[in-house]
């Protein structure tokens, strides 16, 4: 495998000869230890922000698919009550919507239910206040744990229940929670949260849990969409994760779990535009997984717009890869194709497109005879803000027989339709090329109706394009799709052709 070597030489007329051997082969050499280190830290730099870069996740991951509409219908009934801040019993319906592990909690309204309870979900067990009106139990010992009997259940209810009322007399009680205590053992305490900026809008917020949590002040933070690259990033940037792995004789705990409560959480970010706090704390996380043991959701009606965007991700910062866009279609002549957005792996494919078609295709649609694109062209058609513009890649998958004979499945890209979205935010402009031998099999049609529907959905009235005289092909696609031909008057070698949104 080949690593990056940087070499550093002190002196000046002795090392002189060695520099340039080093130079001759293309070796980078310093005078200075600091000088190689910071090229070192420049290089670590750009592949980090390299890999950033690359980062583009659906708002939903491929874990089992949430129960969105039950989650919406708790939020609808809290926003009802005009209320704001969720009960913990309302919060952790929340989290179950979402497949988050959390510990059983069961409502009890008087001293001997909560003893029933308690006896049936086995000691130790936890007893919580549940009232709309106390957002952080603690403040008026509302929260008692380790409870090993059922009488102490009931004189602990008995004295919650008084004391709440003498501390908080206009607060709403519906009873206390009980719930089993969670593991500790040899679990970790940690928090997660979500805090909404009113530049940046919501972001997920990672670190150590637990009642201490203010003066530790552990707090790493991470833009949503995030996928398991982007979890992973975000539990090592946070102080609490060197005590993630052995450490102090306890067992590793198990980061994929974690990993997946971060992903469940990214999905409420991304389904729930009315969430505005969340704090998950504690979870307590160890070799066999993670549950968390109290939470505190902040709800309001008016999702957080960025930008005056309309969408359904309007609020969050970084618009998810639109995954709804995928369709399957068949080929004429048999076989299928998929349509989808571009997304940055498909840089590769996108060249071999582009090489594969004739020098005419290459110049209808590029307008030059360049037979690849540049580095930088490549990267601007495939890292694109889908916000402003959108590609469409037809990726159909071809089997090719290996010297060996093997026969192996790989995808190709045999065409793509795009549009930019003009200043007046009200038009956009469009691009549309297809592999020379899938011509005549619909895809130019199909790619068009598609890019259109998605500029639709954006709110665009207008889709324009410029399309050369001699081009007769595309021009005839465009008549049969109905969009207007005109002249254009800036340049006789273009037709203008235009089609109202």
């Amino acid at each position: 495998m080949s690593k990056p070597l940087l070499t550093c030489w002190m002196g000046d007329a002795t090392v002189g000869d060695a520099r340039v051997a080093l130079n001759d082969a293309n070796i980078p050499t310093y005078r200075t230890p600091e000088s190689a280190v910071g090229a070192f830290g420049y290089l670590s730099s750009f592949y980090q922000n390299q890999q950033l870069l690359q980062q583009t996740p659906p708002p939903l991951s491929t874990l089992a698919k949430p129960d969105i509409e039950g989650a919406r219908l708790v939020i609808e009934s809290v926003l009802a009550e005009r209320r704001k801040v969720l009960t913990e019993m309302e919060s952790k319906s929340l989290l179950s919507a979402f497949h988050i592990p959390v510990t059983e909690t069961i409502l009890a309204r008087s001293a001997h239910e909560a003893m029933m309870i308690a006896t049936q979900l086995g000691f130790p067990v936890a007893l919580k206040i549940d009232s709309p009106d106390i957002s952080h139990k603690s403040d008026v010992q509302g929260v008692a744990l380790n409870i090993m009997n059922g009488t102490g259940v009931r004189d602990t209810f008995n004295d919650m229940m008084e004391r709440v009322k003498r501390l908080r007399p206009d607060a709403r009680i519906n009873g206390v929670t009980v719930q089993q205590m969670a593991r500790t053992r040899s679990g970790r305490e940690i928090c997660i949260g979500v805090v909404t900026d009113d530049a940046f809008g919501p972001v997920i917020a990672f670190g150590a849990g637990g009642t201490m949590i203010e003066l530790i002040n552990d707090r790493a933070m991470e833009l949503p969409p995030l996928n398991q690259y982007l979890a992973h990033r975000l539990i090592e940037r946070a102080r609490v994760a060197g005590t993630l792995g052995d450490w102090r004789g306890l067992n590793a705990v198990d980061l994929d779990a974690l990993e997946r409560v971060l992903l469940r959480v990214s999905e409420m970010v991304c389904e729930l535009p009315q969430l505005r706090e969340m704090d998950i704390n504690p979870i307590i996380i160890d070799e066999d997984g993670a549950v968390s043991v109290d939470a505190r959701i902040v709800i309001d009606s008016g999702p957080h717009v960025i930008g005056g965007r309309a969408g359904a991700y309007s609020h969050l910062p970084i618009l998810p890869y639109p995954a709804r866009f995928e369709l399957v279609w068949p080929l004429r002549g048999g076989g299928e194709y998929t349509v989808r957005p571009i997304h940055t792996d498909d840089a590769q494919m996108l060249q071999e497109l582009v090489q594969s078609l004739s020098p005419e295709s290459r110049y209808f649609r590029f307008v030059s005879s360049m037979t690849a694109l540049p580095p930088t062209m490549l990267a601007k058609l495939t890292l694109i803000d889908y916000d402003r513009e959108m590609a469409l890649v037809a990726v159909y998958k071809e089997r090719q027989a290996q010297a060996n004979g093997e026969i192996i499945e790989r995808e190709r890209i045999i065409g793509v339709s795009r549009y930019i979205t003009n200043p007046d935010q009200a038009s956009c402009e469009f691009s549309l090329v297809v592999a020379d031998d899938f011509s005549g099999k619909g895809l130019g049609s199909r790619l068009m109706e598609s890019i259109m529907d998605v500029a639709r959905e954006r709110g665009l009235s207008e889709i324009i394009g410029l399309v050369l005289t001699n081009n007769d092909g595309m021009l005839r696609l465009m008549r049969s799709l109905g969009f207007t031909v005109k002249a254009y008057p800036e340049d006789p070698d273009f037709r203008l052709v235009t089609h109202a949104l």
